[in-house]
């Protein structure tokens, strides 16, 4: 059973028509509607498409060839005997030729399987690259849906402390309609409940413009209304041992890395390939009529099936395959140099999001003891305020402390919970 840290934000009611919109909701949304997600799938059926064997060059070539040509020709031909001799003024001939051919490779040392075990590699790693940037997506809508939770948190609280600044100036009144109260107390009161009423206007203009930003990252219309949820749950269950297994074993970034290195790996075994004798049949057909009006040849008829085996052996190209080979072969290294930045960064990034996780985590406790203080602090200065013991300042730091105290509580909380998120993007366990 997980255990998760919760905190409540109440918020204010908003149009019966504004959308409910959940985070698993948002996440959802995003991806089906995200331009960059559908680029990356149609890079997967690229993938797909090219992962053939008629692309890895094994499948015969079948290939067919006509043509029909008519020639007008002047003829002057003289023999030993003049009695041979002809000779024809625009003399019309006609040659007709087809021909069906094709080729099949028997053997060019491993190349073709090699290739087709390139392009296996190749659509695995167009899916990994689609898990990567459904991953960003889905982290940075979670983290911009429990922002705008926290800027709605932020507006609970001063709707609080307005409501206390209220409750005083009613008092203050309530205390000058008696005479125990002069026109300062009065004045002050309410000019502290309209800065108060100013800070939570300026307060929902954040919140509006955060809800903007989300509704743009799930392509949705930036000025839709939706209500999104009021509770940040922390899971207290996530250990850096499973967290730095998964980023070495299922982080699409690192996978997509390897399948690099596997791809390198190919394509020096495909260069080093062309160094082999490559063998191959033809076979085909070919059919050749020759008419002639005039001259020694009226008619000349070929048609008939062939076949033959080639054979060619690379001897000296001036060592263009070698150095082809070597190149890969640096390439190999590069793609390993690569994965292991990426295994060397991420799970450097990990480690610091679990202590920014664990530590906010301890925070949380504190900052929620210190905020039922600040509330029952406040609530008992406003009785002494009404019983004439104690002053409107020690009001205004009483509700300075609350709203201080709630403002921690919140932040903190979203720290906590986006620690999670980033430790759970590494780990590639962000549900999408």
């Amino acid at each position: 059973m997980k255990k998760f840290v919760t905190i409540f934000l109440a918020m204010p009611v908003l149009a019966a028509q504004a959308q409910n919109l959940t985070s698993d909701e948002a996440v959802r949304i995003a991806l089906k509607n995200s331009m960059g997600i559908q680029l990356a799938k149609n890079s997967v059926d690229i993938a797909a498409i090219n992962n053939s064997y008629g692309i890895a060059g094994g499948l015969p070539q079948v290939s067919g060839s006509a043509s029909d040509q008519e020639q007008s020709t002047s003829i002057k031909q003289e023999y030993a005997n003049p009695a041979n001799n002809k000779s024809s003024n625009n003399a019309f001939s006609n040659n007709l030729s087809a021909q069906v051919n094709g080729y099949m490779l028997l053997y060019n040392g491993q190349r073709v399987v090699t290739a087709k075990k390139r392009l296996d590699v190749i659509e695995a790693q167009s899916k990994q690259q689609l898990s990567s940037r459904a991953l960003v997506l889905a982290n940075n809508v979670l983290l911009k849906y429990y922002d705008v939770v926290r800027q709605q948190s932020y507006a609970r609280t001063l709707q609080a402390s307005i409501d206390a600044q209220k409750q005083q100036l009613a008092i203050v009144q309530a205390q000058q309609s008696v005479g125990l109260a002069n026109n300062a107390d009065l004045f002050q009161s309410q000019v502290d409940l309209n800065t108060q009423i100013q800070n939570l206007q300026a307060q929902q203009l954040i919140i509006d413009q955060g809800k903007t930003d989300l509704l743009t990252l799930l392509t949705l219309n930036p000025d839709s209304a939706i209500v999104v949820e009021d509770t940040i749950l922390v899971d207290r269950g996530i250990q850096l041992a499973n967290i730095m297994s998964a980023v070495q074993s299922a982080n699409p970034d690192i996978m997509a890395a390897n399948e690099q290195i596997a791809i390198n790996q190919y394509i020096e075994k495909e260069t080093g390939a062309l160094r082999y004798p490559s063998l191959g049949v033809n076979a085909g057909y070919n059919y050749n009529r020759t008419k002639n009006s005039a001259g020694f040849s009226l008619l000349n008829l070929n048609y008939g099936p062939y076949a033959a085996l080639t054979l060619n052996i690379p001897i000296f190209n001036g060592n263009i395959y070698k150095k082809q080979q070597q190149v890969a072969g640096v390439n190999i290294k590069n793609a390993q140099l690569v994965r292991d930045t990426l295994v060397l960064n991420y799970t450097a990034n990990a480690v610091k999001s679990w202590q920014a996780y664990t530590n906010n985590l301890q925070q949380v406790e504190t900052a929620k003891s210190n905020y039922d203080l600040s509330r029952k602090l406040l609530d008992l200065v406003m009785q002494k305020f009404q019983l004439k013991q104690a002053t409107i300042v020690d009001v205004k730091n009483a509700q300075q402390s609350f709203e201080n105290a709630g403002f921690l509580l919140v932040n903190v909380t979203y720290a906590a919970k986006a620690a999670e998120i980033t430790l759970r993007r590494y780990a590639n366990q962000l549900a999408y």
